[in-house]
């Protein structure tokens, strides 16, 4: 279940407690609450006890009140992140920025140096494999973690990496050189050339991805032709 359904699907006054902490860094307590919702002690309680079931909640630092103290609650992460965040408004106000001040194919350069940084950082378990087969399953078991919903497929006899759910689509959109991105951290992850067989920026299903033969691994095999590292997003 995805965090903005599942935040969806939550009662109204369950969704409203979870605002009270989002705006409380500090935490509530069950009168302050109470006093937001306007529902019962018990209530409250019984809304509190069901959230931290599911992560959402936990038991903060209580707060002295010159009697006993009061119990306070906060906001776990997982709670946080139900709350939707527009990073793709916000990624899209710097890439225009960086086009307008640094250039189109400044911004094309970034992108791929980010990419290949970040892809060496993750090489190292998929550096592991013997040939480019288990290197397609290694980037997808990869890729999957990053939450682009990743699968191997196989393709007119070929192994590819299908990703249904692309991280940047949204971005993609209007900034396509963000697939550069892409396309640099995948070469890096796994020491090999990839290239973009299908696009969802094009009308595909899914995106799919081909991982090259490491020139090592050639052995007097002729290299496997258009396999280098491919972007066609945008006119360099």
């Amino acid at each position: 279940m995805k965090h903005a359904s599942a935040l969806r699907q939550l009662g109204a006054t369950q969704q409203k407690l979870l605002r009270k902490l989002l705006l409380s860094p500090q935490g509530a307590t069950v009168e302050e609450l109470c006093k937001t919702l306007g529902i019962t002690h018990n209530a409250v309680r019984q809304h509190l006890a069901a959230l931290m079931a599911q992560g959402f909640v936990a038991r903060g630092e209580s707060i002295p009140s010159g009697g006993r103290p009061r119990a306070c609650f906060v906001l776990l992460q997982a709670g946080r992140e139900l709350f939707p965040r527009n990073y793709a408004l916000i990624a899209g106000g710097v890439m225009e920025y960086l086009y307008a001040h640094a250039g189109v194919q400044a911004v094309q350069a970034m992108l791929a140096e980010m990419g290949t940084k970040l892809g060496k950082d993750a090489a190292e378990r998929i550096a592991t494999a013997t040939d480019t087969a288990e290197a397609t399953h290694l980037l997808a078991e990869q890729l999957d973690t990053l939450g682009y919903e990743a699968q191997v497929v196989e393709v007119d006899g070929h192994t590819e990496v299908e990703a249904w759910n692309c991280v940047f689509h949204s971005l993609a959109k209007a900034h396509p050189d963000v697939c550069r991105f892409d396309l640099a951290f995948m070469s890096a992850a796994t020491g090999r050339p990839v290239q973009r067989t299908q696009c969802m920026l094009h009308g595909a299903p899914a995106c799919r991805f081909r991982i090259g033969v490491k020139t090592t691994e050639l052995t007097g095999v002729p290299a496997v032709a258009g396999l280098a590292t491919k972007d066609d997003s945008r006119p360099a």
